[in-house]
Order: C-alpha cells, then structure tokens, then sequence
C-alpha cells in the first residue's frame, strides 16, 4: 500500500492557482457578519454614509463574494443591536431611512475603534468555531 506523504511535482502546464468558487452572503453568517464589520471598522466616522456605497465597497473587494444590501443592513443591524446591548444608547451605530436611502453613521469617539475590534473578534472565533466543526465532519451531509 502506498503512501500520499511523497506526491510528485505538478505537471508543467497546471493551473497556478486553484480559483474559488462564488460566495453569496448570508444573513447570520459570521463570514459575512466579519467582513461587514471588518470594513464598518474602517468607515469614515461622524458622518452619514450611504448603505448602498458600502454595499457596492465589499462586492468591490471581495470579487468572489456577492453582498445583496438586505443581508448588509441585517449585520449593521446586529452591529447596532450589539451597541446598544454594550452601551444602553443608540447613538454608536446609527442606521437611518431617510429620502436618499438607508444610511450607517457610526459615532466619532475613542470608545468606538476598540468595541468595534472586539466584535470583529469575537465573528472571527465564530468564523474558526465553523472551519473546526467543518474539518470534523466526515460526510457531506454533516453526519458523524
């Protein structure tokens, strides 16, 4: 019997890299959750920013995910309601309807940078939670 620990080289002419496949963003999913909030953390603080311009900002940098604007609201959403849990205030994370369409503001204080970084953590874990219970399941379908 033989053994996978000694594999050849590719053969010339293999693809160099081995592309993924597309990503649609899922509402309550800690990937997608993380990657809102990775870039809210980055947002210009103390001014009205149009949900549609950061809808358009992660499809833009993430090219092999798809973000629809409903799933971004709900985890600003959750980001608000996280904020206010922490805070007893809504006025961290505001998310707004108004005549030129929803829009996030996100408090310009010294409070904000370190909040936010710990709920990008702790979607991070969650993200790792996912890969190791993932890597444990030895059937497609989740069994056993």
């Amino acid at each position: 019997m033989s053994s996978l620990d000694d594999l050849r080289a590719a053969p010339a002419g293999m693809p160099a890299d081995l592309p993924s496949p597309p990503v649609i963003a899922e509402s309550a999913d800690p990937f997608t959750d993380l990657r809102v909030v990775e870039l809210a953390a980055r947002l210009p603080r103390g001014r009205a920013i149009n949900l549609s311009a950061i809808v358009d900002r992660l499809n833009a940098t993430y090219l092999d995910w798809l973000f629809e604007a409903r799933v971004v609201a709900d985890a600003l959403l959750q980001l608000q309601a996280n904020w206010f849990a922490d805070y007893r205030n809504q006025a961290g994370i505001v998310l707004d309807d108004g005549p030129a369409g929803v829009t996030l503001t996100i408090e310009d204080s010294t409070r904000v940078d370190p909040w936010i970084a710990r709920q990008a953590n702790r979607l991070a874990a969650a993200c790792r939670e996912e890969l190791d219970a993932f890597s444990r399941r030895d059937r497609r379908t989740g069994d056993g």
